[in-house]
């Protein structure tokens, strides 16, 4: 029996590329799910977009909680179009979609952020959304705030089989660290905590100045809320097969499993790397205590940036790493490439390969066929990290600097 992604013979370890957060902004029918999300981002498309264009093997689709979205599922199940997979997890094609669910968690003393849960089965996501219902305003939402305290949520999650992992956990925005907490220890039982989520605008060695995260595993994806984000951040895993049960083996590093490379948005081009003020929309100076006012125009309405608020939390002047800390190699996506919109990546994926294979694995030559000799060198240039960037901040994506 042969994997059909690339000829692996099935009962071998092979590495899988992983994204684990991708939304959902309707359904087939039309129904919203992610309101800040694509139209036409649906479970169906996710799928297609993951297999054919991206080459993602395993991917999280968040808001499958969602009874909208299961009866979506249900019907691609029936229609033959997808199978459940042995492990856990639905199979399309190349792909393998880990069932999730993004929450939004509001304690005392601290800003509201979300966690990520993933479930084995259509069934067990069906249990949870019974379980959800009764403590959310509307069930077919995403990201919802749920009116029980984080550990409670992590207690019912586990008990249910499923893998608990704080989102994007830095972001001043919805970050458990970023704007709720100074320790993951204060929201969750930290035995509990399957990943960590590092979020756009930081990296490994920021991380990695913070003792309290030695014991847990990073995870880079790509919060999509777009058919063309998926994959912008991913990870590469060593796995048998893409499911749900493969995938809980690697974050615990089990029997030859593991996290072999974290491919991430390099940090500067993330949206809140960098302080800003929303008055007059200018990057503030990084300092070591607080920012009381924008020194440009003395308004008080700052945007914490990533890089600021791990440097209020580390214990560490320098990161350290713990052993079997995979190695995290910065992404630039082909939608920050300048000269690369649609009607290019198309041509891409169509003569030359995924939007994975072009990023690490395709021939410099092979590429300069369809984008021309100086995109293809800026693409082996992010590969071998010697890009330099403008920082983002206050929500703007950093970009490119082109010498």
């Amino acid at each position: 029996m042969v994997d059909k992604r690339a000829n692996v013979p099935v009962g071998r370890l092979a590495p899988y590329f992983a994204d684990l957060h991708v939304h959902i902004g309707r359904t087939r029918d039309g129904q919203p799910v992610k309101i800040s999300g694509s139209r036409n981002l649906t479970f169906r498309r996710i799928a297609e977009e993951a297999s054919e264009r991206k080459g993602i093997e395993l991917i999280g689709v968040i808001d499958c909680h969602s009874p909208a979205v299961q009866k979506e599922i249900l019907e691609c199940l029936h229609a033959g179009e997808m199978e459940e997979t042995p492990g856990g997890g639905i199979r399309y094609r190349n792909t393998t979609l880990l069932l999730g669910a993004e929450m939004e968690v509001r304690e005392e003393g601290g800003g509201p952020f979300h966690l990520l849960g993933y479930l084995p089965t259509l069934q067990a996501m069906q249990e949870w959304t019974e379980w959800m219902m009764p403590r959310v305003a509307n069930i077919r939402l995403s990201s919802q705030r749920i009116r029980v305290s984080a550990r409670e949520l992590q207690a019912e999650l586990i008990a249910r089989g499923g893998l608990l992992i704080p989102a994007h956990v830095f972001t001043p925005h919805r970050g458990l660290l970023g704007c709720s907490a100074d320790r993951l220890a204060d929201r969750l039982d930290p035995g509990g905590i399957a990943a960590v989520e590092l979020g756009l605008s930081a990296d490994s060695d920021m991380a990695g100045r913070l003792s309290e995260l030695d014991r847990y595993p990073f995870l880079t994806n790509s919060d999509a809320h777009s058919p063309g984000m998926i994959g912008r951040e991913c990870n590469e895993l060593s796995l048998m097969t893409p499911s749900f049960a493969e995938f809980a083996k690697a974050l615990k590093g089990e029997d030859g499993r593991r996290i072999l490379a974290n491919y991430g948005l390099h940090p500067e081009l993330g949206k809140y790397h960098e302080t800003s003020c929303a008055a007059c929309r200018r990057t503030v100076p990084e300092t070591e205590g607080e920012i009381a006012a924008c020194p440009y125009c003395g308004s008080a309405r700052l945007t914490r940036g990533v890089s600021g608020r791990i440097a209020q939390l580390a214990d560490r002047e320098r990161p350290a790493h713990p052993k079997g800390r995979p190695p995290y190699r910065p992404q630039v996506p082909l939608s920050f490439f300048p000269g690369i919109g649609q009607a290019k990546r198309e041509r891409l994926f169509a003569e030359v390969g995924t939007e994975m294979d072009v990023l690490h694995r395709i021939a410099p030559e092979a590429i300069s066929a369809v984008t021309g000799e100086k995109i293809a060198e800026l693409i082996v240039r992010a590969r071998e990290g010697q890009l330099a960037f403008t920082s983002g901040s206050g929500g703007s994506y950093g970009r490119i600097r082109q010498s």
